[in-house]
C-alpha cells in the first residue's frame, strides 16, 4: 500500500485488540516519529503498553477500548499546524503498515499520559494506533465546491489534491477549510472550528500527497 492508497483506505478506529505492535513495525515508527521531530522541530513519542490515558470516564465516553499504543503529538505552543502535518505523515504510514488510528484531542487523560513534556512543551493531542477491532467506516465529505476556489478550469493536480484533502480527519468532521488556486499559487486557510489549525495541517499533507506536489505548503 503506497500513501495515496492508505488515503483511501484509512478511517478513524476506537476500538483495538489486545495485541502488541510488532517490533519491527515499532522500529519503522520510531525512525519516522525521529524524521519528523528533526523537520518540524517537535517532540512526537511514541507510546506503547500504556493503558491509563484511556481508561478514564472521558476515554469510555468517547467509545475507546482497548487502546494501549498511542503518538503523543508534543511540541511548543503555537505549533498546532506542524503537529497536524507531522501527525497526519505518521497516520498514514502507519495505515501502510498494516495498523489502525484515530486522531483524539479530548477523550483521554492528559494527567495519565506516558510521555514526557518539557517545561516549555505542550502535548497538543494523541494519536491512539494498533490494530483495530474493524477497519473503521467511512464519513461523508462536504461538496468539492463548498471547500476550494479556482480562478478558472481546476487543473487535475489540483482537483487530485482536493480529493485526497477530502478524505482528511478533521475534528467532528467539520472540513473547516479552504483551499485557493490563484495563477498557479494554491493557499489553505481555516474557516473555523475547534482544533481548526491542527486540521488544516493535516488536511495541507493530504493535500501535498494527493496533488503530488511535495512541500507545496511552508509551515
Amino acid at each position: 500500500m503506497n500513501t495515496n492508497e492508505a488515503i483511501r483506505e484509512r478511517h478513524s478506529v476506537r476500538s483495538y485488540e489486545d495485541r502488541a505492535i510488532d517490533k519491527d513495525k515499532i522500529e519503522v515508527l520510531e525512525k519516522e516519529i525521529a524524521e519528523c521531530n528533526r523537520l518540524g522541530g517537535l517532540d512526537i513519542q511514541l507510546v506503547t503498553d500504556e493503558p491509563r490515558a484511556f481508561d478514564s470516564f472521558m476515554a469510555h465516553y468517547g467509545k475507546f477500548s482497548g487502546v494501549r499504543n498511542y503518538i503523543a503529538m508534543v511540541g511548543k505552543k503555537g505549533e498546532n499546524e506542524r503537529i497536524g502535518y507531522y501527525g497526519e505523515r505518521l497516520v498514514l504510514l502507519a495505515q501502510t503498515l498494516g495498523l489502525n488510528t484515530c486522531w483524539v484531542a479530548l477523550t483521554f487523560s492528559k494527567r495519565k499520559t506516558g510521555c514526557r513534556i518539557g517545561p516549555d512543551g505542550k502535548l497538543f493531542c494523541v494519536i491512539a494506533i494498533g490494530y483495530g477491532k474493524t477497519g473503521g467506516v467511512e464519513h461523508r465529505s462536504r461538496p468539492m465546491s463548498e471547500l476550494c476556489r479556482v480562478q478558472g478550469d481546476m487543473p487535475e493536480w489540483f482537483r487530485n489534491g482536493m480529493e485526497a484533502a477530502m478524505l482528511a480527519p478533521t475534528a467532528v468532521n467539520q472540513q473547516k477549510f479552504l483551499f485557493t488556486l490563484d495563477n498557479d499559487t494554491v493557499t489553505a486557510e481555516r474557516t473555523g472550528g475547534m482544533y481548526s489549525l491542527v486540521d488544516l495541517g493535516i488536511v495541507k499533507y493530504h493535500f501535498e500527497i494527493g496533488s503530488g506536489r511535495e512541500g507545496l505548503f511552508k509551515l
